[in-house]
């Protein structure tokens, strides 16, 4: 997609977000904060798409700066939740809406024929194969996940860890592209991506590291990072959208937060995929190691400090 356009959508994105927020639309200022909204939109749409875990950082920016409105109100944190993701689901589908039209048409033409032959086709599969494993760990660790992960403490050795792990994986040689790869190494792929159910693993991260391991360039490795994402974020935001928005009883004062946080994760995705798709062609991905490892660090200090707890 032309940078023009991607920079056009995002300004419109984020002006509008801005434009909202300043003036309160559909706020309640006891609730939380369509100024908030806004923060964690542009965190989210960066985080989800670069390497280094916007679960991570929606749990962190509110802990340190002591919001504690969505954690004592689950159900507007859930539906708030499916407002940030469906702004990133967006940002993808607008920036590789051609890459996704294609591969779908590859896909049906692989079951009609039967075979599987062209590159496009081999990439396909491989991002429906890759889905399966997230989205089973997804739909029956929800709960699981909810309850026992996501403390301070816990994302801080995460974060450090996957660091670690990108470095390591980002010294392989550059010698395949997304074709070359088959559906075992798809369905490798799919399990990590389900770790990145824990928050501080990163599914942009472990996703990426996975594809460096299987020695993908670093711009393959980022464009799959970012076609998985569609169709794990669209299944998540389908079912929690039908939960906690539809079916659910909708919270006082969502509609503020939900239209902001949608459109500041849109114009911050836009930008954060245009960045890093640039970026990589040039440079390593060691830059977000250390950022992971100073974010780590300073919850660390954060912690030992006494500011914050390390536990919720």
């Amino acid at each position: 997609m032309r940078r023009s356009v991607v920079n056009g959508v995002a300004a419109a994105a984020l002006g509008l977000a801005i434009l909202l927020t300043l003036l309160g639309v559909g706020e309640d200022p006891t609730a939380l904060t369509d100024g908030q909204a806004l923060v964690l939109g542009v965190v989210q749409g960066l985080t989800e798409l670069l390497p280094i875990s916007s679960s991570a950082h929606l749990i962190l920016v509110p802990w340190g700066a002591d919001w504690t409105y969505l954690e004592n109100h689950d159900q507007f944190n859930q539906t708030f939740d499916v407002s940030l993701h469906l702004g990133t689901l967006i940002a993808v589908g607008i920036y590789f809406w051609a890459d996704a039209e294609r591969l779908l048409r590859a896909w049906f033409g692989s079951i009609g024929r039967r075979r599987i032959g062209t590159a496009d086709e081999r990439v396909a599969w491989f991002v429906l194969v890759a889905t399966i494993p997230a989205a089973l760990a997804g739909f029956l660790g929800e709960d699981v996940i909810a309850a026992h992960l996501g403390e301070p403490w816990q994302i801080l050795i995460l974060l450090s860890a996957g660091a670690l792990l990108l470095y390591w994986a980002d010294r392989s040689a550059q010698s395949k592209a997304m074709g070359d790869l088959g559906l075992g190494q798809a369905l490798i792929m799919g399990f990590a991506q389900a770790l990145a159910l824990a928050p501080g693993v990163s599914r942009s991260g472990i996703t990426i590291t996975a594809g460096r391991f299987m020695k993908l360039d670093r711009d393959s490795a980022a464009r799959f990072s970012f076609l998985l994402l569609l169709p794990t974020v669209l299944g998540a935001v389908l079912l929690k959208g039908v939960k906690d928005v539809l079916l659910g009883d909708l919270p006082h004062g969502w509609t503020g937060p939900f239209v902001v946080g949608t459109l500041a994760a849109l114009g911050s995705g836009l930008l954060a995929i245009e960045w890093l798709l640039g970026y990589v062609r040039r440079h390593t991905y060691g830059v977000f190691v250390v950022y992971r490892l100073v974010v780590a660090a300073l919850v660390l200090l954060v912690i030992l400090s006494g500011i914050r707890a390390a536990t919720f």
